[in-house]
């Protein structure tokens, strides 16, 4: 059972236990609503108290039920509300902690709400690209009015529950501290003999002009939603609550609910939302596995990835120390991560308190000797193997026994960086995106010698650090920028072909990515990637790239940092220019190479790039790299900046059908460097079997 039934006195408590957070899952729903079905027959029993065990009264769905048959067998959700709401006896909801989602729906099916302040209040379904569908739309404006509640149904926020103190949502605020689920009886005792049963349901919503609001609350939301229907599917059913009687509005809610679970937006948010979770999930390494202790970390390089890697330490609330070979390298290093706490600061988004303690917990040395204590050490170094090894064996000689080893390389052979060390199994990868700070993804890369208690202590201590960690095996450029560089290398074909860095920037763009392939190469560095190209020409000579970007990087155009890219760039202005110089040199090289420059069409762009992600994903799905393709999806969606709403690459390639990538690609093999488009193994089995890779 998933849900305690007991009796004190006159009052039976009815205890949802499904932890972490009391999901609804079926079992849950069934024994609990077996517990109203106990009260009501029994005779010496006057009232309920509904509550939950643990961490939460209710989170709502049990996430381990998407997408599968339980969710929708009976009792559902509904069914449980209908039986709550009908029993013939008053039933309290005694809330704590948590009540989200169906949690809350749940508990504007009770006749009574008591709380404790503190908990989380929200319907945060429109975040999975759903509305409430449980009656949350039509309850909530009823105890909380249109305005409060349209306004968490389309942000999904959660709200305290003592800020909704004095609306008809709490029949009482119970004092910090206080014993919810005694206060509770003690209500329900009170209430025992009131009637007629106070319903939800029953409520009018009052709102005076509400036409002329909901019609501005469309042209809001419509304006923010993007490319996303929910939340303006959210304003039209919340607007029922108004329009409609309670059962229409209720059948109207279930209408679009379903409406909204076949959008392919929806799945994408559903499965990010599953994939985030999964990713966590390491099959030989179990839940329970040891890790070690992380009181004190250390960076090597000061640098904006050095710092940036520092910050997370500081923000989680982990000492740091960072290493440099100059005082001058450090003192800069140490000054731009105050800085940037201070612009936090000055923004208000960092009290006066928190930005002393972060400051407090950033140090600077010059001395190996002072980092040996550390239980993690970080290299971000340059990205050459010779400087890598350097360090390595430095710190080989000087770290306490136990210490994790980790490299910030984002393409370089780990299992070569651990052999300069005599324990290979303390050496990970831990691969941040800049800027470090802000960015969601780390890739943690497992060597072949790679402690699992040194795996499952820096998956922990990702969490940790607030950051989605995805395991990656070893090969050249990880998962991410192993197929970031195919690409790249589609973009460079296409600027040869006909197409300008504008024309494929802005079809990509239009398709959601955030910046095109030549802009982010002009905010990274175009040196960055001339650099590995020049490792590629020598240790793959095989693999063609276009030699537009090494004839840029030539012209010197490193990008923003030079005010010359691929773009033009004025002084104090982050704006991409067309650049008519760049644009020359294309059609120049395009000349020299023979290739009959033509109009390049924007669907043709977007297939060449995202199927060559999708193509490479299939390889690195099939050699072992990644676990799973919603790893792989994950990296992208948190690291690359690849659009929510299509759930990423691997994700939006199931959508299309591997079918349609395959022909795709075999029309793109016939063109110029068709021996770019060799279909992996994997997708061309899917592709005829008619599955997908997240099948």
């Amino acid at each position: 059972m998933s849900a305690d039934y007991a009796v004190h006195g006159s009052i039976a408590v009815i205890t949802l236990n499904n932890p972490p957070v009391n999901g609804l899952g079926l079992a849950t729903r069934t024994a609990a609503i077996e517990g109203i079905r106990r009260a009501e027959a029994d005779e010496a029993v006057k009232a309920v108290v509904l509550t939950g065990a643990g961490k939460a009264f209710s989170g709502g769905a049990d996430i381990k039920e998407f997408n599968s048959p339980k969710a929708l067998t009976e009792p559902t959700l509904h069914s449980l509300i209908r039986a709550v709401e009908g029993c013939s006896k008053p039933v309290v909801a005694a809330i704590h902690s948590v009540a989200m989602g169906g949690g809350l729906e749940l508990a504007l099916g009770c006749h009574y709400r008591v709380a404790l302040p503190g908990a989380q209040i929200a319907l945060p379904e429109v975040k999975l690209g759903l509305l409430p569908g449980a009656g949350g739309t039509q309850r909530l404006p009823r105890v909380l009015g249109l305005e409060m509640a349209l306004n968490m149904v389309v942000s999904g926020t959660p709200v305290l529950s003592e800020k909704l103190a004095g609306t008809a949502l709490f029949d009482k605020l119970l004092a910090p501290g206080a014993d919810l689920v005694a206060e509770a009886r003690e209500f329900a005792s009170t209430v025992a003999d009131v009637r007629p049963l106070p319903k939800v349901r029953d409520r009018k919503v009052d709102f005076p002009d509400h036409e002329a609001f909901l019609q501005s609350s469309r042209e809001q939301v419509k304006a923010a939603a993007g490319p996303f229907p929910a939340p303006l599917e959210c304003v039209e059913t919340v607007a029922a609550s108004v329009t409609m009687d309670f059962d229409s509005g209720l059948k109207f809610e279930r209408e679009r609910f379903l409406h909204l679970m076949q959008t392919t937006e929806c799945k994408a948010l559903r499965h990010a939302f599953i994939s985030e979770r999964a990713a966590s999930k390491i099959p030989d390494v179990p839940a329970d596995t040891p890790t070690r202790t992380i009181a004190k970390a250390a960076v090597i390089g000061a640098g904006t990835m050095g710092g940036g890697i520092a910050m997370n330490f500081a923000n989680a609330g982990i000492p740091v120390v960072l290493l440099e070979t100059k005082r001058e390298a450090l003192d800069k290093g140490l000054a731009t991560i105050r800085k940037n706490y201070e612009n936090t600061l000055n923004k208000g988004k960092l009290t006066p308190e928190k930005f002393a303690q972060r400051l407090a917990l950033v140090s600077g040395t010059l001395d190996y000797a002072a980092i040996a204590d550390a239980d993690i050490v970080i290299e971000a170094v340059f990205e050459d193997l010779a400087v890598k090894e350097a360090v390595f064996r430095q710190l080989d000689a000087v770290m306490k026994p136990g210490a994790i080893l980790a490299s910030n390389t984002s393409t370089l052979d780990l299992d070569r960086i651990a052999a300069f060390t005599r324990r290979p199994q303390d050496v990970v990868g831990t691969h941040f995106f800049s800027p470090a700070n802000v960015m969601k993804l780390l890739e943690v890369v497992r060597g072949k010698e790679t402690g699992k208690d040194v795996l499952a202590t820096t998956m922990a201590l990702a969490k940790k650090l607030k950051k989605t960690g995805v395991v990656s095996g070893v090969c050249d450029g990880f998962i991410g920028n192993r197929m970031i560089e195919q690409y790249f290398r589609q973009a460079g074909f296409l600027l040869e072909e006909g197409a300008t860095p504008e024309q494929v920037d802005k079809a990509i763009e239009k398709f959601g990515f955030p910046m095109g392939p030549f802009r982010m190469s002009d905010l990274a560095g175009n040196d960055i990637g001339w650099y590995i190209r020049k490792r590629r020409y020598v240790e793959k000579p095989e693999v063609v790239y276009s030699r537009t970007a090494d004839l840029l990087c030539e012209m010197g155009r490193f990008g923003q940092k030079t005010h010359a890219g691929w773009y033009d760039y004025k002084e104090g202005d982050r704006k991409a220019y067309p650049s008519p110089v760049v644009n020359e040199m294309i059609a120049s090289h395009a000349k020299q190479l023979g290739v009959a420059q033509r109009a390049v069409g924007e669907q043709e762009i977007v297939e060449r790039l995202v199927y060559a992600l999708v193509n490479e994903g299939a390889l690195i799905l099939e050699e072992g790299i990644a676990l799973r393709a919603s790893d792989i999806d994950m990296v992208y969606l948190t690291g690359y900046g690849f659009p929510l709403h299509r759930g990423g690459p691997m994700f939006y390639a199931d959508t299309v059908g591997l079918a349609h990538v395959l022909r795709a690609m075999e029309t793109f093999a016939q063109g110029r460097h068709g021996e770019a488009w060799r279909p992996a193994a994997l997708l061309a089995r899917l592709a005829a079997e008619g599955k997908g890779f997240n099948s």
